[in-house]
């Protein structure tokens, strides 16, 4: 099992929603989670003026984007996740990161439930 943490830009979650509905969709639902995070990298926050004062914001909002999936759907949803991210052919500075994690155990809190099969 994996768990897969992408970082995206905000506008890019509804293709990204999209693109992994395409290869993980099971009985017409997946799951995911998504968090509102900040952070910085390369990308640069958009300037703003105060006050007659330049200000760039050191952080950047963007979307944490946190998936549970046995082995054999991680390079899928990798795949999918670059698809529905990637902004233009090649791809824009701040598009984001995918993490991938090896997932020890995961349990279904309603049944109990351990393993592959709780995800």
């Amino acid at each position: 099992m994996k768990l897969i943490i992408a970082i995206i830009k905000p506008e890019r979650l509804e293709a990204v929603q999209h693109e992994l509905q395409a290869v993980l969709d099971e009985e017409h639902h997946y799951r995911i989670t998504v968090e509102t995070v900040e952070g910085h990298g390369r990308q640069e926050g958009e300037v703003e003026i105060f006050r007659g004062q330049t200000i760039r914001p050191r952080l950047v909002e963007k979307l944490k984007v946190t998936l549970g999936v046995n082995d054999n759907y991680c390079e899928k949803a990798v795949q999918a996740i670059l698809r529905g991210a990637r902004t233009g052919p090649s791809g824009d500075v701040g598009d984001g990161k995918i993490f991938i994690l090896p997932l020890e155990d995961c349990v279904r809190i309603r049944t109990g439930e351990r393993g592959g099969s709780a995800i």
